[in-house]
């Protein structure tokens, strides 16, 4: 009898909750009388959001203006509980049902029209889950005894279980240049970071003060680490941010992390795509750099609300027009396709299917497409996804708080976020949409782009290769390369002929006293870390190279 009390209960509250929410968006016809202006940015942009548009040589223009404070009081002056503004939209959320109330905004000269975004038979569960159906851990899963896995660690990171999903990506050799994310400004929209503020696998996050913030935009004012939030967050925070080393680490273990969530775990209504562009808003305004989004929109509790196939054209759905916003304000987006490969919808969701989005699909260990893996083309014809990661039995931290192994886009896409958030702290002047078609026309099937694949499995190293420039007075093509230059703790050097060859590799100073000598084996195409490097001091050394091919002289600087 008290276990039916407790569902009762239970029910009446869900069904409470469900009534009381009754979104809308209203949506406004000008900017006018604004004390916002775009010659005092810093009014409501952070310096690092400006230095990112600079950087990206973006302009400013009224869609940053925030929403017109004066309207927005109007608003609430009717009676309606006012949720959050959209300033890319020009709108404003609104908490209510009431038809007196909703009429006097209507009324508002200012005012163009009105939207409701919450179904009313919310929690039909009829619709397809933004964080994923299948995402998460299988219900027969349990810890992993690292004795039992195939775990290894390279020069600078041990990495446990997640070393495949790290060296699938040549990742690890950034990590051993000294690109971990430091630096770098990743914001995670989801749906709940449950105990991220308790379990050890975050730790050094707090201890860093690598967790910049959180908001809600679901709920404002929550805790989104509490009891009642959703795991799928912290879960996806893991696989870029857990730091054990020799359990798991994540692939940008230095980065700093805005957590927003913005993602209902209860239903499936419009308003989830709403609070996703306040959340990419709130992102650019502080200067994150890097939005993950393990999140797809396609079907909802209400079929009013549906997107169909069509609707997946880079253009017409909300979220995916926020999406294509956030990035235009120079931030790199990364998507999770979604898992709807193998079902009747089949295709990849929003805003996954955004032209300028990353969209990041799935594979197994082996580096083969997971079957749940959302496919392409949109339906205007463009390949989607864009790159693969690991996301069948991918490593990630458990509700539990231990090391285990899930399923899902949702895994692969902060992989991939992490990824290039060190390929960008490697790459400072570039932008973001420079770096995603450096990793594109580096991957696996840059040359045959699919429709299960896309351009398939990055190299970042490959990447890296391609991004960093040439020192002066080398060749554009010389038979030999360092890279990075400058460099932190070792270089690599890079075999630029076809054919294998035993190279002589000494290491001098400036005024040519040898440091240290040793001979390479060098296939065609390869490349090889200088470890020699990394008890030196900084400098300026000179790298020789004597070969069959000739003897060629490089410089070599550290910072």
């Amino acid at each position: 009898m008290k276990q039916l009390s407790i569902l009762l209960v239970t029910f009446l509250f869900a069904y409470t909750l469900h009534a009381q929410e009754q979104k809308h968006v209203v949506f406004l016809t000008d900017k006018n009388n604004n004390p916002y202006t775009l010659s005092d940015p810093t009014a409501f942009l952070t310096q690092r959001s400006l230095d990112r548009r600079t950087n990206a040589n973006i302009a400013l223009d009224a869609k940053d203006l925030p929403v017109t404070p004066s309207y927005v009081d109007q608003i609430r002056a009717t009676g309606a509980p006012v949720v959050y503004s959209l300033k890319w939209f020009n709108a404003v959320v609104v908490n209510t049902n009431d038809p007196i109330v909703l009429a006097s905004i209507e009324a508002l000269p200012f005012v163009d029209h009105i939207d409701q975004v919450l179904s009313k038979n919310a929690g039909s569960g009829r619709g397809v889950s933004g964080v994923n159906k299948f995402d998460g851990i299988p219900p027969y899963a349990v810890q992993k005894p690292l004795s039992l896995v195939s775990t290894k660690s390279t020069g600078s990171l041990d990495y446990g279980l997640a070393y495949n999903q790290t060296h699938m990506l040549s990742l690890d050799g950034l990590h051993d240049l000294g690109y971990t994310g430091e630096g770098m400004m990743i914001a995670i929209l989801d749906a709940g970071f449950f105990h991220v503020d308790q379990i050890s696998a975050f730790d050094s996050l707090w201890l860093n003060n690598q967790i910049l913030g959180t908001r809600d935009f679901n709920i404002p004012g929550s805790n989104v680490f509490g009891d009642d939030m959703h795991t799928h967050g912290m879960m996806v925070l893991s696989t870029i941010g857990a730091n054990l080393p020799g359990e798991m680490v994540g692939t940008a273990p230095h980065a700093s992390f805005w957590l927003i969530h913005t993602e209902v775990g209860e239903y499936e209504a419009l308003i989830e795509e709403y609070n996703w562009a306040a959340g990419a808003e709130f992102a650019d305004s502080v200067g994150a750099d890097v939005i993950n989004s393990s999140l797809g929109y396609t079907t909802f509790d209400n079929p009013v609300y549906d997107h169909t196939y069509a609707d997946m054209d880079g253009n017409t759905t909300p979220v995916t027009r926020a999406a294509d916003l956030a990035t235009s304000c120079g931030m790199m987006v990364v998507n999770s396709a979604g898992n709807s490969g193998g079902s009747s919808w089949q295709y990849i969701g929003a805003p996954a299917d955004g032209d300028s989005v990353f969209s990041i699909g799935a594979v197994n260990a082996a580096g083969l497409y997971a079957s749940f893996s959302s496919t392409g083309p949109t339906s205007d014809g463009r390949i989607k996804p864009d790159v693969m990661a690991q996301g069948q039995d991918a490593a990630i931290v458990a509700p539990w708080g231990g090391v285990a192994t899930g399923n899902g886009t949702s895994f692969s896409s902060p992989i991939m976020a992490g990824a290039m958030a060190c390929l960008w702290q490697s790459a400072p002047d570039y932008t973001a949409q420079e770096l995603r078609d450096a990793v594109r026309n580096t991957a696996s099937l840059a040359s045959a782009p699919d429709m299960l694949y896309g351009y398939g499995i990055p190299n970042f190293l490959h990447a890296l290769f391609v991004i960093t420039a040439s020192p002066e007075g080398i060749e554009a093509e010389p038979s030999y390369a360092l890279f990075p230059v400058p460099f932190t703790s070792a270089p690599w050097l890079k075999n630029n002929l076809l054919q294998e060859e035993e190279v002589s590799v000494a290491v001098l100073t400036i005024t040519g006293q040898i440091i240290c000598q040793r001979n390479l084996v060098m296939n065609g195409s390869s490349a090889a870390l200088l470890n020699d490097f990394s008890p030196l001091p900084t400098g300026l050394y000179i790298v020789r190279i004597i070969s069959t091919s000739g003897q060629q002289v490089l410089r070599a600087v550290k910072q």
